[in-house]
């Protein structure tokens, strides 16, 4: 099996500037009052490290904490050993409030993920929206050169470019949607379409998920902006607007499948999943491990499984449901909400149809330690990913690359950004489709064994050739091709 080996791409010139809404880092204080430094280890992380390390490049972000004591050196431990520096971004708890509880997750995500009936469009998310983009194009300009490549990531901060063009400086400046990006009958519903659209105009780069959430840009661009020019034919697209290109590309984001086959393979992971598997003798396990978000359509997940044990009864005692809900933003009541309403589904599924050592639905609220989630992915038969609407989804991903006997089979919604790579080999479903994903658990689960592995195998192949290091090059390769472009454009009209 092909796979893409680590990257150690270099830049052309200067540095690798990284700039998010949080740093890789978690801060906490212990109870002696000491401050404890724990750096991320999530794909981005371990992908973007060599690249920063060998342009000595530098992270921007907010450290998560409004305590600025002690800064300068808890930055110096976070990035130890690290090979980059990392850059505090310092926000208030009113920024937070409104930039990223407020304008971030109740008007961007909600409307990005088209159920714009769940936003809140409040004009002070925006004014704090526009405030803290100052903020990072601020911290932006006083640490990089004009050399530098500077790549922005994600939907909190679209207006960064906008801001320092308008500080009048000049920049090498990327982006990427890790998101999806809504078709033009969603995007314009958002107040300040104009505003953000010729913002993200002043990016040299921006990358997105796949092919329709690219076309869904350009398609909203042409909408919104006369005189704009725009050419989708060529695999990186451009829009211009008088004298600016911006180019436009597909850079699907995975994961390091090297990693995850090679540490589910592991004794340690191997006999925890037979564990597992014994704890539930007879039945085959479904998994779905999701974040808690109205996006990812676990109640919409519960009620097909549900469908699925009434129409098809035969799965009585033969089947299990262990859904995985990791808990996310629960400071905003309507997560809460449905937090309430996926456990109220999980309890009359399971009043309604458990019997003597059969419980249908297992249901855990936390999250789970690396090798404990890669023991559920080896002893799950069956992954059901079903999000109404998803940028990515790594679940699936990862599902794939730890299933290492191949042996396992894909159940994933056609909204899902993963849905382009993996559709051929995945069973597809429709989440709103309640028979439907119903339909698909019960193919899966009569699924024969050389179908399981054939399709298993392709699904793994296809992930390994494009992993997070693929992901990385092709996006700076790309960067670097167009600021190449642009300096002979640039000597050529100097030219007498």
């Amino acid at each position: 099996m092909s796979q893409v080996k680590k990257s150690e791409h270099r830049l052309n010139s200067g540095k690798l500037v990284i700039v998010s809404n949080r740093l890789p880092i978690s801060l906490s204080k212990r109870d002696d009052g000491e401050w404890e430094v724990k750096p991320s280890s999530g794909g981005l992380v371990t992908a973007l490290t060599p690249v920063l390390r060998n342009s000595k490049g530098l992270w921007l972000g907010w450290p998560g904490v409004f305590d600025e004591s002690n800064l300068d050196e808890l930055m110096k431990r976070g990035s130890e050993g690290s090979g980059y520096s990392l850059k505090s971004v310092m926000l208030t708890e009113e920024d937070i409030n409104l930039y990223y509880l407020g304008f971030s997750n109740e008007v961007i995500w909600p409307l990005f993920h088209d159920l714009q009936s769940r936003c809140n469009f409040k004009p002070s998310y925006w004014q704090a929206y526009q405030q803290v983009n100052n903020k990072f194009a601020e911290a932006v300009l006083f640490n990089s050169r004009e050399d530098d490549y500077v790549w922005i990531q994600d939907y909190h901060l679209m207006l960064v470019a906008k801001a320092l063009r308008g500080m009048g400086e000049d920049r090498k400046l990327g982006f990427f949607y890790h998101t999806p990006f809504p078709p033009p009958d969603i995007f314009i519903k958002l107040p300040w379409r104009m505003q953000i659209m010729r913002a993200m105009l002043d990016y040299d780069l921006i990358g997105f998920q796949t092919m329709r959430d690219r076309n869904n840009f350009i398609h909203c661009a042409e909408f919104l902006i006369k005189g704009l020019q725009s050419d989708a034919r060529r695999q990186i697209s451009s829009v211009r607007l008088q004298n600016h290109e911006t180019k436009l590309g597909v850079f699907p984001i995975s994961i390091d499948f090297s990693e995850f086959s090679q540490s589910a393979a592991n004794t340690a992971v191997r006999d925890r999943a037979f564990e597992l598997s014994e704890a539930i003798p007879g039945c085959k396990i479904v998994l779905g491990v999701d974040r808690l978000d109205y996006s990812k359509g676990i109640p919409e997940k519960l009620r097909a499984f549900e469908n699925a044990l009434q129409r098809y009864e035969n799965l009585h005692s033969r089947i299990t449901l262990i859904q995985i809900v990791v808990p996310s933003r629960t400071d905003i009541p309507e997560y809460n909400n449905l937090k309430n309403e996926i456990e109220g589904l999980v309890s009359e599924i399971n009043g309604k149809y458990a019997e003597a050592g059969w419980i249908p639905v297992n249901y855990m609220f936390r999250s789970l330690e690396r090798n404990e989630l890669l023991a559920y992915y080896r002893a799950a038969q069956i992954a059901l990913v079903t999000p109404l609407k998803d940028g990515m989804n790594l679940v699936a991903k990862e599902y794939c690359a730890a299933n290492t006997d191949s042996n396992g089979v894909l159940i994933l919604s056609e909204f899902a950004g993963a849905a382009a790579q993996l559709h051929r080999n995945a069973l597809m479903v429709n989440p709103y489709d309640t028979e439907g994903v119903a339909n698909a658990i019960y193919r899966a689960y009569h699924t024969p064994e050389k179908e399981r592995q054939l399709r298993m195998h392709r699904l793994r192949s296809s992930i390994a050739r494009r992993s997070i290091y693929w992901w990385v090059d092709s996006f700076l390769r790309t960067a670097e091709n167009i600021a190449t472009s642009n300096v002979l454009i640039s000597n050529s009209e100097k030219l007498p």
